[in-house]
């Protein structure tokens, strides 16, 4: 089976590489409400891709008030054989400064073993791991598949839950199997089974009717920017322990994460002290952090020499699984107004939330996986945790809570620049990641005969 699925996905790698390289041309950007027909461009494409000898029936639904287009393909399930959701998004990141960038964004380019340009491995290599898997199987795999790809995963999923309630039946599935995260390193596998979630506040601080000479004033009326910046430390203790009361830690997955590698790899410069304390995988992948993600306040460029009469700012909170998002970007509101500097009028108002999650890994359908990657790449499979939220993930463990879910990595590596300048696909990952996923599913016929075969024994033993 795994030699001759090896040569089956060697078969159909260079196609799916040229269609990969045609998904990254198009620069769909969910953020960009000027991006809409990019968009359904793009959707178009992975419809007509998944058509091309991947799945027996392709749509686009555009059906949920707000959403983005989502492509839906199915492989009907072989009699008394388990059904396998496969998730992607086709949406990315907007590229920022093109000037930053060694070469175009959005047109694809090999250097060093790894594919160049924006969604090549967030999440365009995902969408062509679903069909190196599919056409590695001539659109007929052993096992029922459904492959939903939708386009606002970088903003946040927020129509997804309307959708899986209103095609929920369609959906529904054994197995899920979420290609969008990392693997630890290159050539090792690994399965993400712990991701933090998020809850963000803005927070306006105001001390002054309106902002006044700060020569006449400056000494005794406070101004806004100074408070706000005192109201902001206090999310802080003198170690960088977060200061929200409340706060959940949870407990990580068992894989090493040397400080020295952590250092490098965020880029933090020599001399520059790391927050907190404990292990790098308790602070990043199961403890809480709190992050201003901006400030609103006059720029250096121009600035008056006035006392500011408000400013505000936008803080995240990243949580543990096991926390409570809605709970946790509560005490965050409160924190802030309780903790305002010389009796400063601060409002808050809530912003965006994402669930953590902690994945389940017992069971046969994770056997089964970790069976198919350990013979892809040749190695054992890695637990780890994410300190980012993938908003996605709870939406569909609430929607099928019986299913086994599975996240993991179309090729993508610390390396690979996700969300940022030059992001990357390494492309030997990358092959090894379709084919571990045309194992698995075959793996997963497997044990689905296994089981049924023992279910026969005990019905003819009368046990």
């Amino acid at each position: 089976m795994s030699d001759d699925l090896r040569r089956a996905v060697q078969k159909v790698l260079p196609g799916v590489r040229a269609d990969l390289e045609a998904l990254i041309r198009i620069p769909s950007v969910s953020a960009d409400p000027a991006a809409a027909e990019d968009l359904r461009r793009c959707a178009e494409l992975t419809a007509q891709l998944f058509r091309a000898g991947a799945a027996q029936e392709v749509e686009i639904l555009d059906d949920v008030p707000g959403g983005r287009p989502v492509v839906l393909a199915r492989c009907p399930a072989p009699p008394g054989r388990p059904t396998v959701l496969l998730y992607a998004h086709y949406d990315v990141q907007p590229a920022g400064d093109p000037a930053l960038w060694s070469s175009r964004p959005f047109e694809p380019r090999e250097s060093g073993g790894r594919l160049y340009g924006r969604g090549s491995a967030d999440d365009k290599a995902g969408i062509a791991t679903h069909l190196a898997a599919l056409r590695a199987h001539d659109g007929r795999p052993p096992v029922g598949v459904v492959v939903i790809v939708e386009g606002e995963e970088e903003i946040g999923s927020p129509t997804l839950g309307a959708f899986l309630d209103r095609h929920r039946d369609r959906l529904a599935a054994d197995v899920i199997v979420l290609a969008d995260s990392e693997n630890i390193d290159v050539g090792v596998p690994s399965f993400t089974t712990t991701l933090r979630g998020m809850a963000n506040c803005v927070v306006e601080v105001r001390t002054l009717a309106e902002s006044v000479h700060s020569g006449t004033y400056g000494g005794a009326a406070p101004d806004a920017l100074t408070t706000l910046c005192r109201l902001l430390a206090t999310l802080h203790d003198e170690d960088g322990h977060v200061m929200v009361d409340g706060l959940v830690t949870g407990r990580p997955p068992r894989t090493g994460y040397p400080a020295e590698r952590f250092r490098a790899e965020a880029g933090v410069l020599d001399g520059v002290r790391l927050l907190g304390s404990g292990g790098i995988p308790e602070r990043v992948w199961t403890g809480p952090a709190a992050t201003v993600l901006a400030i609103d306040a006059p720029a250096v460029s121009g600035a008056a020499n006035a006392l500011t009469a408000s400013a505000r700012a936008k803080v995240s909170l990243r949580i543990a699984p096991g926390d409570d998002a809605v709970r946790a970007r509560a005490a965050l509101a409160r924190h802030l107004s309780d903790h305002a500097p010389w009796g400063a009028q601060v409002e808050v108002t809530e912003a965006e939330i994402a669930q953590p999650y902690a994945v389940d890994t017992r069971g046969p359908a994770f056997d089964a996986a970790r069976r198919a990657y350990r013979r892809a790449f040749d190695a054992d499979v890695v637990d780890l945790g994410g300190g980012g939220a993938i908003p996605f993930v709870a939406e569909f463990a609430a929607a099928y809570p019986e299913a086994a879910v599975l996240i993991t990595s179309p090729g993508g590596d610390p390396a690979a620049r996700a969300h940022s300048t030059d992001e990357n696909l390494h492309l030997a990952d990358f092959e090894r990641a379709c084919l571990a996923e045309a194992l698995l599913l075959a793996e997963l016929a497997d044990w689905s005969s296994r089981a049924q075969e023992q279910l026969s024994r005990y019905a003819r033993s009368g046990t």
